[in-house]
């Protein structure tokens, strides 16, 4: 059995400059994989066959089932696999779990299968499945442009600890779409806030909460109902600033002191919430 580690992402900024032609937006956005993980594991078989422990996940809903059948056809691989996912990273919350799920998907085939594909050759395929695919067939510490799918690893970014909250708000159909659907010409930006950060990352300097930025933070409370009592909840707990997680509706903020991570985490907890205390991942083998 090959086993596969597919980490969750924060979007450490998040810059729409324009909107494209083909109707999808221009961004420029610095990503970050984070130690909240799904773990795949593949094994050789007849047929594809998934199997996964949330009653919630459909293979054909999943960018999974389109990373195996672009992987066959463009290969001409005839073989099969069992792929059983085991999900940590919830479901549509702006963690960008099934995008690497998908990554994994290739990574994971491409040794099981005997495949000997390039990392370079797994970009490419990964780039038509999804925006985020291509991040993760990388991981650690990326900026992320075009339409997401045009990466360049960074300099790794300095440990963090991590606390996220998962609101408990029912699922917005469509969500990334209708946000970028709210978004005005005001809401764009120049790419300047994101090439601060690179120049951060590059000068070895320390990241703080006042370096990230989200254009969806000033949306997402109007499109998401409830989302304001939470992101109230997380500040009491203690965190100075707070972002959301992609498109949402996950909210995270940054600590570097462990204590301090822990104390806002707990007091999370005490008051019910869903929330995760981790850390930011460095790129590494994620296979097992």
């Amino acid at each position: 059995m090959l086993t596969v580690n597919a980490p969750a992402k924060l979007n450490l900024t998040l810059e729409v400059l324009a909107k494209r032609r083909d109707g999808f937006h221009e961004i420029r956005s610095v990503i970050q994989t984070i130690n909240l993980c799904d773990t795949l594991h593949f094994q050789l078989s007849q047929g594809i066959e998934f199997k996964c422990n949330q009653p919630d996940w459909i293979p054909e809903d999943s960018l999974v089932s389109r990373a195996v059948s672009l992987l066959q056809q463009t290969t001409g691989c005839l073989k099969g696999t069992t792929i059983e996912i085991s999900k940590r990273i919830p479901l549509v919350s702006g963690l960008g779990g099934d995008s690497s799920d998908a990554a994994a998907v290739l990574q994971g085939l491409n040794k099981l299968w005997g495949l000997g594909l390039s990392q370079p050759e797994l970009v490419e395929l990964a780039s038509p499945i999804g925006s985020d695919v291509a991040f993760f067939v990388y991981g650690g510490t990326a900026l992320a442009e075009g339409k997401g799918e045009v990466v360049t690893p960074l300099l790794p970014l300095s440990h963090m600890w991590v606390v996220l909250v998962i609101p408990p708000l029912p699922r917005m159909m469509r969500k990334t779409e209708q946000l970028y659907a709210c978004l005005k010409a005001s809401h764009y930006t120049g790419g300047q806030i994101t090439d601060r950060l690179i120049a951060l990352l590059t000068e070895g300097g320390e990241v703080t909460l006042s370096t990230l930025f989200n254009v969806f933070d000033d949306i997402a409370p109007d499109s998401f109902a409830g989302l304001r009592q939470h992101w109230q909840q997380f500040l009491k707990a203690g965190a100075q600033e707070i972002h959301l997680a992609g498109s949402g509706p996950t909210l995270f903020t940054l600590v570097k002191d462990k204590t301090q991570a822990e104390k806002i985490y707990w007091h999370l907890q005490e008051q019910g919430l869903e929330c995760y205390l981790t850390n930011t991942l460095a790129s590494i083998d994620q296979i097992g």
